[in-house]
């Protein structure tokens, strides 16, 4: 069996770079147009160039997304787009539009086109279909169990990949062509504006009662009746590579940087445990789930992986996330007095224990001994975001640029 790959998202070139460190194989990322998350940070053409050096210089591969649907009005821009995106040579454009498809073949040719899942792509004649197109990878459908994903391997070429999401956001929508944004706010959720009104309460009105404002209830747990829990599948890695899916996905784009760190670290990490051994993996769970819950997150649910989510794969008293831990910044650089400099996120003090995410290493837990401020001066606490701040760990613990600094939530007090 081949290790599938761990492909990221990435909302801008610092998490790109936090993606590509902390083990994904591959990132995908959008920019300032024609992509479909348009309130992420997204892309310049510098960035992007930037982006794809940084990733090939650590044999990693980025993909770009261009998987709006597109009118008459986006066309021209569509075609000077895959021109620019031509000379920067990304891995792979991310496509669900079939004229945005015909042309990407026609004006960057050399570039692979992964069809995106906001392309409903369910059967295999479907994937057979974009093959002959001369695409290389389809993104499977969210409403795909996993029968029918190793159905689909059975019946469509070796060398045509499988990207199916693993982890993150659902929606509420068939492939995430959604419409409530578009008919509520007039902002487009499948021309990239989505304001995410699977996440709002709703309340009913009878006809004949107009005015009327009914709550919808259902088991007396609350009113969100749209807000599905978040996707987890680190604890079926045997079952997705068995079905011959070659990328496991992560959904994030809007995403921080500790975010996308600690998912993927914790997904390199099971992957590469399954495919050392199996025991070492199911033996390891315990601390993939517990890294898993230190992100943010909305309680966890295996999708249409095993059969059509039920009332169970809902959250129905509130639309806010879980967050164990907050972020208190990255690592930029360290000085010859070995003072540790980051750009700080959150509040913590001198003394304060903290929690260390390191590329490719164990986290270490340790207490801070001393901090400075920008001009040099030793302080006792950090309480402005966005300042640069200096520290260092008892014990001469060593920082090194983009490890990673959280803090449990119970300790900030």
């Amino acid at each position: 069996m081949k290790k599938p790959e761990l492909l990221a998202p990435a909302g801008s070139l610092e998490v790109l770079k936090i993606a590509v460190l902390y083990g994904a194989d591959a990132v995908y990322i959008g920019g300032d147009m024609f992509s479909l998350r348009a309130k992420a940070k997204n892309f310049s053409l510098e960035d992007m160039k930037e982006g794809i050096e940084f990733a090939h210089e650590h044999n990693a591969k980025v993909y770009v997304t261009a998987n709006i649907t597109a009118h008459n009005d986006d066309l021209e821009g569509i075609k000077k787009y895959f021109a620019e995106l031509k000379n920067i040579k990304p891995d792979a454009l991310i496509i669900s539009d079939p004229g945005v498809f015909t042309l990407a073949r026609e004006i960057c040719p050399e570039i692979e086109i992964h069809i995106s899942t906001q392309a409903n792509n369910v059967n295999y004649m479907t994937y057979n279909f974009w093959k002959t197109l001369g695409s290389t990878r389809v993104v499977s459908a969210r409403e795909l169990s996993i029968k029918e994903i190793g159905e689909l391997r059975k019946n469509i070429p070796e060398d045509l990949e499988i990207e199916t999401f693993i982890h993150g956001a659902m929606c509420i929508s068939y492939s995430g062509r959604c419409l409530l944004s578009n008919y509520f706010t007039g902002r487009d959720a499948n021309r990239g504006a989505c304001t995410h009104p699977c996440r709002w309460k709703y309340y009913v009105m009878e006809e004949n009662r107009p005015g009327e404002y009914l709550p919808v209830y259902e088991n007396e747990r609350g009113t969100y009746i749209f807000n599905s829990k978040d996707l987890c599948m680190i604890e079926h890695i045997p079952d997705m590579v068995n079905a011959g899916i070659n990328s496991f996905k992560v959904e994030g784009r809007m995403k921080t940087a500790l975010y996308v760190a600690c998912i993927a670290k914790t997904y390199r990490e099971a992957i590469d445990d399954y495919f050392t051994s199996e025991e070492l993996y199911k033996e390891r769970m315990p601390h993939y789930m517990d890294e898993i819950s230190k992100c943010t997150y909305r309680q966890f649910t295996t999708g249409f992986f095993y059969g059509k989510p039920d009332h169970e794969s809902q959250v129905y008293d509130n639309n806010t996330y879980v967050t164990r831990y907050s972020f208190l910044g990255i690592i930029k650089n360290v000085d010859d007095k070995k003072i540790a400099w980051f750009e700080q996120k959150n509040k913590f003090s001198v003394g304060d224990t903290i929690e260390i995410m390191r590329p490719k290493k164990d986290n270490i837990i340790c207490k801070v001994s001393e901090m400075y401020d920008a001009e040099g001066e030793a302080i006792e606490n950090c309480p402005h975001p966005s300042v640069m701040v200096g520290i260092k760990l008892e014990g001469d613990i060593e920082l090194d640029p983009y490890d990673i600094l959280r803090v449990e939530k119970e300790k900030e007090e």
